[in-house]
């Protein structure tokens, strides 16, 4: 089993390399890929030392699997080229994920859609990741109407130019600017770049995406996407309108019982999610649960997950166990 990851010495790519030890996938080679100014370095996996390779090498080894951390271009330039050898290429960019002829997948929600022609998969954004995997369970019990969610986003969803900023920043250090604004003791109501109708593309990106991963385009979902000065996880508020009415306890259990969903909500011990819970877990953790007494049928919840690893590397490993698993690959 033939595992390429391209974008290996990135956030992300090192995360998914360190997702991959711990769940002991089953690697026989590993084909590390970066960009060219890297190839030759080296970089360890269970033990062993691997040098990073070049894009066509990794392509021309024929890998069962090519996870992708390499941003949008160089995904539509060169996952192409390795699904034309056979390989299953797993991508962690936006570049394909509104594609109608790609599948977007969160394995708890939607896995069963991959077939054995699926030869590129999108995985979704972070923040769609998180929120959709306690939407779906609740959507199947008492069907969604609507959605509104704010988010309170980690600089690593930015990458290590953001990380350093804020150190620098907190260090009185005048260096590099991932952002047009300061970040530390601050909050920036902007994800990505604005388009037309005045939101952002990581706003539009959780409203086109959870209606494609749920697949039910009536769901009606609006977003406010903030950056703020933490590492460790991205959080969520979330109020959902709900067609059906519910009973509180039997919907905690539903939360409760979903795969890959953990509750920390006990207001009397102050008990809730936060990002330093969340930091290097795979889960996604759910608290605040309450009705929102101002309209009928509907919820508040605070959603905290590891935008790296659920967000972003351990979602597409989960993808990858599932063709296995299934023997698509």
């Amino acid at each position: 089993m033939k595992i390429a990851v391209v974008g290996a010495t990135g956030l992300v790519g090192s995360i998914m390399l360190k997702v991959l030890e711990e769940r002991n996938f089953p690697v026989s080679e590993l084909i590390p890929v970066a960009s060219e100014k890297s190839i030759g370095k080296e970089i360890s996996f269970k033990g062993k030392s691997y040098k990073i390779q070049s894009m066509s090498d990794a392509i021309a080894a024929r890998p069962a699997i090519a996870l992708f951390s390499a941003g949008g271009d160089t995904s539509l330039e060169w996952a192409p080229k390795f699904a034309e050898v056979g390989t299953f290429v797993i991508d962690n960019s936006s570049a394909w994920r509104m594609m109608a002829d790609k599948k977007l997948v969160v394995p708890e929600i939607n896995a069963d859609a991959i077939t054995q022609n699926d030869l590129i998969i999108a995985n979704p954004n972070c923040s769609t990741i998180q929120m959709v995997l306690v939407l779906n369970p609740l959507h199947l019990k008492y069907k969604i109407k609507r959605v509104i969610v704010s988010t309170y986003q980690s600089v690593t969803g930015t990458g290590v130019k953001a990380v350093q900023q804020m150190e620098n920043e907190r260090a009185g250090i005048i260096g590099e600017m991932a952002y047009k604004y300061r970040i530390d003791k601050n909050v920036i109501p902007q994800i990505d770049v604005f388009v037309d109708n005045g939101y952002t593309k990581e706003e539009m990106k959780m409203v086109n995406e959870t209606k494609k991963i749920m697949r039910d385009d009536n769901i009606a979902l609006t977003a406010t996407c903030v950056r703020i000065p933490t590492t460790g996880g991205h959080s969520e508020s979330i109020n959902i309108e709900f067609e059906n009415d519910f009973d509180l306890q039997e919907l905690r259990s539903i939360i409760a019982s979903t795969n890959g969903v953990v509750v920390r909500d006990d207001v009397s011990q102050f008990i809730y999610p936060m990002p330093l819970d969340a930091d290097g877990k795979d889960d996604v953790f759910v608290g605040r649960i309450r009705r929102d007494e101002s309209k009928v049928n509907s919820l508040n919840l605070w959603v905290v997950a590891d935008n790296l690893r659920k967000g972003a590397a351990t979602n597409a490993v989960q993808i990858a166990e599932y063709l296995v698993k299934n023997k698509l690959v």
